[in-house]
């Protein structure tokens, strides 16, 4: 079974870059998914937190439809939202209540937008997981934006429903989309590097590195960050779960990892345990990448692959493609 997973596609993105309606990164990952059993999307597929989500669905469509008619009626989709796209499925993990689980199945109907999801990935067969999915015995994935919600230290075990709990209410990402979906075009545009930059970024930076002049200091302050923190976290939050893996796959910081030259010892959990790999991105993001070559671990295009009896590995699909054709 070879398995590929990505994440953070962003499709239908207002004033951030993804670049999957790009026909050459499109047709880079399409060739890789012809190569592989299934396809696992980890979270932010649709962009429903920046824009009105009528308008991002529609945009959405053409890239799902690709990858659904590239799977064809033999293999699957295995979709797993994350806080971008969490929309798709917030009714039903709301009713769903303290049974959530680690690895619940969500019915593809489950809400209008999410069958239609599922419809745009017809002929494949399509499976709905939250928050996570077991993508083999000792594998599991997630999109990982559960280390950003701050739940009871006190407690040593919890449970989904109390991530979710913790992002109830007028919390900082849900004023700034509110505002986000009201701003016409160009007043929406003058946020664009702090959208960018919010995806990322996990630790406050001071205000003269938001500039795509700064980019290579910026990528490096958040790859240690991304080291420093949301792994470690990600370790901690996944045993408090009571997940028990060899290999946890995330997204959510658009940190492909770990590649060549990363230290093994900073992809691990406590003890050497559970090792961790990020999916990165499909987006183009200038504060990041800005006059990068790639391989480069913010660059668009960031996978995962996962084969029976291997090891997950890290790759960049859009690595022998230059901004130009991205951007």
């Amino acid at each position: 079974m070879r398995t590929l997973v990505i994440s953070d596609l962003h499709l239908g993105a207002g004033v951030q870059h993804p670049v999957l309606p790009r026909p050459e990164a499109l047709e880079r990952l399409l060739t890789a998914v012809g190569e592989v059993d299934r396809l696992v999307l980890l979270g932010d597929v649709v962009e429903l937190l920046e824009r009105r989500p009528e308008r991002s669905m529609e945009a959405a469509s053409t890239t799902l439809r690709a990858l659904g008619d590239r799977l064809g009626p033999e293999r699957e989709v295995v979709l797993v939202p994350g806080n971008h796209d969490v929309a798709l499925v917030a009714a039903w993990v709301r009713a769903r209540g303290a049974a959530l689980d680690v690895d619940t199945p969500v019915p593809v109907d489950a809400t209008p937008a999410l069958a239609a999801v599922a419809g745009w990935l017809a002929p494949a067969r399509v499976r709905v997981h939250y928050p996570g999915a077991w993508l083999s015995e000792r594998v599991w994935a997630t999109h990982g934006h559960y280390i950003g919600r701050r739940v009871r230290a006190e407690a040593s075990r919890l449970t989904p429903a109390d991530y979710e709990r913790a992002s109830a209410g007028w919390t900082l990402p849900r004023i700034e989309a509110g505002v986000m979906r009201k701003l016409p075009g160009p007043a929406a545009t003058l946020t664009e590097d702090l959208a960018e930059l919010a995806r990322a970024l996990t630790m406050p930076l001071p205000r003269r590195l938001l500039h795509r002049r700064m980019s290579p200091i910026t990528s490096a302050l958040l790859a240690v960050q991304v080291r420093r923190a949301s792994i470690p976290t990600l370790a901690v939050l996944a045993a408090r779960l009571g997940v028990d893996a060899d290999w946890i796959l995330f997204g959510h910081v658009h940190r492909l990892g770990p590649l060549t030259g990363d230290r093994p010892l900073d992809w691990q959990g406590p003890g050497g345990g559970p090792r961790i790999v990020n999916t990165g991105s499909w987006v183009y993001e200038p504060l990041l990448v800005h006059h990068a070559t790639p391989p480069h671990p913010y660059w668009p295009g960031g996978s995962v692959l996962l084969e029976s009896g291997r090891s997950p590995m890290a790759r960049g699909l859009l690595d022998d493609l230059g901004a130009e054709a991205l951007h």
